[in-house]
């Protein structure tokens, strides 16, 4: 049976007491093996090994050195290509279409995007003149934060990782990463790409493991852990920051999201449905930045909820290397229980179930995945727990304005602010109300339109900080000001 060990400077070592979690196949229910959870002592000799990496051969090398073992990380990664993509599918149990396309393409591509951005990131310079009317000249440089603790979550596993990972690196930090425990495949498998390119054991470290009383726990409270970025659900996070605050250890925080898309009477129908489609239903709806309230002008209201419909019911689950296969499932049995009671809260406070609601009838074989019928609501009120809670599923509520205060109004009436989708052809109007909208990102007449060099983060409940190009840079480096006095 295959077994997931801990990857401790350089070495793949088992966890505490051999202490073992099962890595469930969420397609089927069926066991993939067996994962080693990290202990305190497996936790605290990743830190170690970080920090000695840190003062020994990582930090000695130059910027050009660190960059060309990025770009090997990259290659190395599309070598392997196969390999990340079965591990990923075997883990999340989505199609491989969206694997291949998405998941391990972008997670390589960001070794190489935050190695050109370090090398390419300008400093800071000012003369200034003294008292004495002598000279002094001012100059910032980029140090690296330290150890890195980069806590990681289960939908996106390659790609969310490497998001932080790619710029801790570029700037020089050493990183322990505790991924998801649903998802450990994938950090496991960049440990053996680490050495086969040469990395120095001890700046790339992985502790499997859980929250309280285990590697996620014992890694945020290590005293000798600098910063902490995390990704994942708000309570998680809150609970990250309470840790954090003890020893005032930096945070970067992107969180959950109740994410709105408004759709105007003038918007290109076919546009809508093509965002639609993919911010609401794809990877299963568990994408922090998809859409789970949907606002439509109401004189194209029914035409919208006909439309989206269809869309829904067109998708289909199944095996993930079928390429009819449109719709995966969720990640596991624990979170299908939580999606399917907010369908049972949408039916209780009385919403019209326009499709979906339930589990699908699957054949034999899949009867034990984790498969939920994509679902969409209408004539919920605004206040209904349904439409302010995130529930990172394949479902929307869609409710209808008359105006466009209306829109903004119900738009930003959650406690969350991530991101926002706006459909219109008056783009006077797109550009006014996504500078309302209180969200970290927004997008006008599509979804996940991404330049990464672009800042990435949410407001509000969704999270602190900013991702993405020099933003990163802000997190993962400490400014250090040289004023040099000259005499003559």
């Amino acid at each position: 049976m295959k077994q997931i060990l801990n990857f401790v400077n350089g070495e793949f070592v088992a966890g505490r007491a051999d202490k073992l979690f099962r890595n469930i196949n969420p397609v089927d229910g069926s066991l993939i093996g067996m994962v080693a959870e990290a202990g305190r002592t497996e936790v605290y000799a990743a830190v170690a090994a970080a920090r000695a990496a840190l003062n020994g051969p990582w930090g000695k090398l130059s910027l050009a050195q660190r960059v060309d073992l990025l770009y090997g990380v990259a290659n190395g990664i599309n070598k392997r290509f196969e390999d990340f993509v079965d591990a990923e599918i075997a883990d999340t149990g989505k199609p491989r279409h969206l694997a291949s396309h998405l998941d391990i393409p972008r997670g390589a591509a960001n070794f190489k995007i935050f190695a050109d951005v370090v090398k390419n990131v300008p400093n800071e310079f000012f003369e200034m003149t003294t008292p004495d009317n002598k000279t002094a000249l001012n100059y910032a440089l980029r140090r690296p934060k330290g150890v890195v603790a980069v806590i990681c979550p289960w939908n996106l596993p390659l790609l969310l990782m490497t998001w932080k990972v790619g710029p801790a690196l570029a700037c020089g930090n050493t990183v322990v990463v505790k991924p998801s425990e649903e998802t450990p495949s994938t950090a496991t498998l960049l440990g053996e790409v680490m050495n086969e390119v040469g990395m120095p054991a001890g700046v790339y470290n992985v502790v499997h493991g859980f929250g309280p009383d285990s590697a996620g726990e014992f890694l945020t409270t290590h005293p000798g852990i600098n910063a902490i970025t995390f990704t994942g659900e708000t309570r998680t996070g809150a609970a990250i920051l309470k840790a954090a605050s003890d020893g005032i250890k930096a945070t970067s925080m992107e969180l959950g999201g109740k994410n709105p898309a408004i759709v105007f009477a003038d918007a290109n129908l076919e546009a809508v449905m093509a965002g639609l489609k993919r911010s609401v239903f794809e990877n299963s709806g568990q994408v922090c930045l998809g859409t789970e309230r949907v606002y439509v002008e109401r004189s194209v209201f029914d035409e919208v909820v006909r439309r989206l419909k269809l869309v829904a019911e067109e998708l289909k689950p199944g095996l993930p290397n079928d390429h009819h296969t449109t719709l995966g499932p969720l990640i596991s049995q624990e979170h299908r229980d939580k999606v399917l009671s907010f369908y049972r809260q949408a039916k209780e406070q009385g919403a019209t179930i326009v499709t979906g609601g339930g589990i699908p009838t699957m054949p034999s074989d899949l009867a034990g995945g984790y498969w939920i019928e994509p679902t969409i609501w209408t004539g919920l009120p605004e206040t209904s727990s349904v439409v302010q809670q995130e529930i990172f599923g394949p479902c929307c509520h869609v409710a209808a304005f008359d105006t466009e205060e209306e829109a903004i109004n119900m738009a930003n009436a959650t406690p969350y602010g991530l991101a926002a989708s706006v459909y219109t052809n008056d783009i006077n109007r797109g550009h006014r109300v996504a500078a309302r909208l209180e969200v970290g990102l927004c997008w006008v007449n599509s979804w996940f339109l991404r330049d990464l060099r672009t800042p990435f983060g949410g407001s509000k409940m969704s999270g602190i900080g900013r991702e993405g190009g020099v933003h990163s840079l802000e997190f993962y480096t400490e400014l250090r000001n040289v004023c040099v006095k000259l005499f003559d």
